[in-house]
């Protein structure tokens, strides 16, 4: 049993949660996965099974795409709605005041290249210790920021109207994010609201989409162990190969299959990628066999991870 599969996480479970229930459905020790979501969040988890979990590294760097539901109104001390609130900065405009074009401008100062100091309620670790442990105990570190990509930040409007009023003094924006792996979306809440004179927080969150694994394709904790109790496990498993799709791919001849499987490089002609590129490397039946760096000096591919299908 390798390959992925892919997961709508459920609100109030840990990461850790869904690997701990998928490994007890699945019967299988070696399950992880491709990048964390917090407890309060909903949506797209990328699990990976038996010797695919070898594979995580070429698919935690995946772009994401997100649904928030940002609160304007309060900060709070984890930037979600989990967190104790904050004292809010005053601000002589009520927030059902700012106007499109003034919403609009606090997004496009948000999108692009942008540095983000990464939250104290986070698991980045730091001098080998993960930044929420010393938050729980009040401890505060000073952060390096870190470079994100915003590719969109902007608007939803389900009912036309941007700012919806929860007549309690806040409001909430329902928003879309596309972003750079490492971006952490209640950052990019709260300097949003820094960019509106308000606190601000993220109410809701769910990731629709990791790579080309879109919340259409995923499966909910539910669906896994019926899949497992019919016997249809198959129909929801992706093989490794399809896991990495994102990559190019060549198809070896059976002397280059068995280099590749002793981890030895193969010669490549025809087909030029960058120095440096990451290419699954296959069989003639399409089983990957390894994923390997191109060597363009020597035109050639070097394996990196060797998954060989007659092992699988």
């Amino acid at each position: 049993m390798d390959g992925a599969l892919i997961i709508d996480k459920p609100v109030d479970w840990t990461s850790h949660d869904v690997v701990a229930r998928a490994r007890h459905l699945l019967q299988e020790r070696r399950v992880g996965h491709t990048g964390t979501l917090d407890p309060f969040a909903t949506g797209v988890l990328v699990l990976l099974i038996g010797r695919a979990t070898r594979l995580a590294q070429f698919l935690s760097g995946l772009e994401k795409e997100y649904e928030a539901v940002i609160r304007l109104g309060f900060a709070t001390d984890t930037g979600d709605v989990t967190g104790k609130p904050l004292i809010s900065p005053d601000t002589a405009k009520s927030i059902l005041d700012f106007s499109e074009s003034e919403i609009e401008a606090a997004f496009a100062s948000l999108r692009g290249e942008i540095d983000q100091v990464p939250p104290m309620y986070s698991a980045k670790k730091q001098q080998g210790r993960k930044l929420y442990e010393l938050a729980r105990r009040g401890e505060e570190v000073e952060r390096q920021p870190v470079r994100v990509s915003i590719h969109a930040f902007e608007a939803l409007k389900p009912t036309g109207e941007s700012l919806k009023d929860n007549l309690d003094g806040t409001v909430d924006l329902e928003t879309r994010i596309v972003c750079s792996a490492g971006t952490y979306i209640r950052t990019l809440a709260q300097d949003f609201g820094k960019r509106l004179g308000v606190g601000a927080h993220v109410a809701e969150l769910r990731r629709t989409r990791v790579g080309g694994f879109n919340a259409g394709c995923a499966s909910t904790l539910g669906e896994l162990q019926e899949s497992i109790a019919e016997e249809s496990l198959g129909l929801v498993l992706l093989t490794p190969d399809a896991a990495l799709a994102h990559l190019p791919a060549i198809d070896l001849m059976e002397a280059d299959v068995l280099r590749a499987r002793n981890g030895v490089s193969v010669q490549v002609q025809g087909p030029a990628w960058t120095n440096g590129e990451q290419v699954r490397l296959r069989d003639e039946h399409g089983h990957l066999i390894a994923v390997a760096s191109f060597d363009a000096e020597k035109n050639s591919l070097r394996p990196r991870v060797v998954l060989a299908h007659d092992e699988i």
